[in-house]
């Protein structure tokens, strides 16, 4: 079953394959690799966020190749406003996304998004896995030419019987679960080896499909430059990985973060509670003595995606397309797995904000640059349509780094912007992490002499103008919250979800 649908994967590329061809003269407009990762933190090479060795040659190699930000961030702490914002160009408090909840396609049928605007000037537009956030209302058929569903990290049997998941046939559970060994706050918090060949994961085919894409780039027939979007799920949980990625981190060489039960003590109430989401299960990796062990299979995850990533740069290496397509590669947030006494994402510190964002433009600045200033995932967008030059797309809240691929070291006034689903704003500037709560309450960090966040300066009269500064920033007028989820109904067959109130039918394609 495996062979067969790797060959009909292979067919459907090879019928939709296309390289950009000058036809009057011109230089080609530039192709673009789109690769998101889901959930990695700052835990790779280029950004030195673990303390220990960890291994992501082929992240640290794009990075040597092209433009590194070390200080992005993501506008939302989890999946979907992340990646909203990153496909839209626009904030959460533009649209209205702000949980896992919201689904944009019915609350916003008209937004312009990557790949649509991509694809209406000229763009072949395919890809595969997690690029949307993966429910029906995050990524309908209509924004691409072609689009591979693979399930997502080995968990499809985690969601079957969803309609929800409309592209996820339905599993078993497989009966050694929980691989792990210990329960906790879902079915999806587990980690372990799979019995399966590493070609078997479910990111495995994501990747293929990119790999194959490229492989079979014609050399003649169309006059389309290509988008080709690859979404890696790793290393989301459940962290299943292939065994040798496990043997690269010895289980006495894991660094854990380090243990202080006093550092929320000059934390609002308000971040507390955010701190103390999922802290049971923290707490419960401890006392069983799992802590380094669940560490480890996080660790293996990157090392597994890095290698995924690391196929796709090798098939364009090796591509016609090589010197003419721009590589992009993100997360969409980061991840705790200790820091402040938490474990998960959804807060407002840096472990959940601060992710891996790289550029490599073709003929745009050096290889190997290193740009320290605040930039947002947000920008993705706005970069984009300025590298390929396409037409602009009305008022975005990103801007474009290209001033910043020339010269990364130009100073930046506009800081990163991270917006939680409860209203809360953290403001990242070159020097400072400053939150406001909607209790009126803040935190001021100083990352040039306490890069780990550890005392809050909110209160501290040499730094007020930390917080006079970010005020200014924050968004004055937010979006009210689109109706989730449950406001509609989702019909399956139709792909169109009407509305439970106003009887409202919006479709898919």
């Amino acid at each position: 079953m495996e062979r067969v649908l790797r060959l009909l994967v292979a067919f459907s590329i090879l019928l939709s394959g296309y390289l950009p061809v000058a036809s009057t003269g011109a230089a080609p407009q530039k192709n673009v690799l789109f690769l998101a990762l889901d959930d990695l933190n700052d835990w790779v090479g280029f950004l030195g966020g673990y303390p220990g060795k960890v291994h992501t040659p082929n992240l640290d190699r794009l990075a040597a190749r092209g433009t590194a930000f070390t200080n992005a961030h993501c506008t939302a702490p989890v999946c979907c406003p992340s990646r909203a914002s990153v496909m839209s160009g626009l904030l959460p408090t533009s649209t209205g996304i702000y949980n896992n909840q919201h689904w944009w396609k019915p609350n916003l049928p008209e937004l312009r998004t990557i790949p649509v605007h991509f694809r209406e000037n000229g763009y072949h537009t395919v890809g595969a896995g997690k690029i949307y956030h993966h429910t029906a209302g995050n990524n309908p058929p209509a924004q691409w030419d072609h689009f591979q569903r693979n399930l997502f990290n080995d968990n499809g049997w985690i969601r079957h019987g969803s309609r929800l998941y409309p592209w996820t046939p339905a599993k078993s559970r497989p009966r050694e679960f929980p691989y792990s060994g210990i329960k906790l706050y879902s079915e999806e918090a587990d980690w372990g080896i799979l019995p399966q060949p590493e070609d078997g994961y479910d990111d495995a085919l994501v990747a293929d499909y990119a790999v194959q894409y490229l492989e079979n780039l014609p050399r003649r027939g169309h006059d389309k430059p290509f988008f080709l979007a690859c979404g890696i799920f790793h290393p989301h949980l459940p962290w299943y990985i292939p065994q040798k990625y496990l043997d690269l981190y010895p289980l006495d060489r894991v660094v854990v973060p380090e243990d202080l039960p006093d550092d929320l003590k000059d934390v609002p109430e308000a971040g507390r509670k955010l701190a103390r989401r999922k802290s049971d299960d923290l707490a419960r990796l401890r006392q069983t003595g799992k802590w380094r062990i669940a560490v480890r299979h996080y660790l293996a995850s990157i090392s597994f995606a890095d290698t995924l990533v690391g196929r796709v740069l090798d098939a364009l290496d090796k591509s016609p397309a090589a010197q003419d397509t721009i590589v992009v590669l993100w997360s969409d947030h980061g991840w705790h797995l200790g820091e402040k006494g938490h474990w998960h994402k959804r807060t407002l510190w840096e472990e959940a904000t601060r992710v891996p964002f790289v550029i490599a433009a073709p003929g745009v600045g050096m290889a190997g640059q290193r740009c320290r200033q605040p930039v947002s995932l947000v920008d993705i967008f706005p970069t984009l349509i300025e590298l390929c030059g396409l037409p602009r797309v009305g008022k975005l809240d990103g801007i474009s780094l290209v001033p910043w691929l020339l010269k990364p070291d130009k100073a930046r006034e506009r800081p990163a912007i991270t917006i939680e689903e409860s209203g809360h704003v953290a403001v990242r500037t070159t020097r400072y992490r400053v939150i406001r709560y909607t209790t009126g309450q803040w935190e001021v960090y100083d990352h040039r002499n306490d890069p780990d966040e550890r005392t809050n300066l909110a209160r501290d009269p040499g730094h007020t103008s930390a917080i006079r500064e970010a005020r200014q920033w924050i968004p004055p007028a937010p979006a009210s919250p689109a109706d989730s989820k449950k406001a509609f109904v989702f019909d399956h067959e139709k792909f169109t979800w009407k509305h439970k109130k106003s009887g409202r039918v919006t479709k898919g394609r």
